[in-house]
């Protein structure tokens, strides 16, 4: 048995469903073809994705830091405006 195998690894959706102009997620950072069948990934795979993530998310941090939004990963510089104000 595969160690993998021995832990449920965590599904990283928070709740921000919501795809940029490049395809990916504004909340957890994934491609639509690594959204979608989550539970129904190989362990292999979704570790795969979940190593995938954080590289993206060190990438985004550091262009924050930097003063420079990564435009691969960020939401639209025009998001749609908010009708009600909120």
């Amino acid at each position: 048995m595969d160690q993998l195998e021995l832990f449920d690894l965590p599904n990283p959706c928070i709740g921000v469903c919501q795809s940029n102009n490049r395809g990916y997620c504004v909340g957890c950072l994934r491609s639509r073809d690594e959204r979608f069948g989550w539970h129904d990934k190989p362990v292999a795979e979704r570790a795969r994705i979940l190593k995938l993530l954080e590289q993206r998310r060190a990438r985004r941090d550091a262009a924050r830091l930097a003063g420079k939004p990564d435009s691969n990963l960020e939401a639209d510089a025009n998001p749609t405006p908010d009708l009600f104000g909120f």
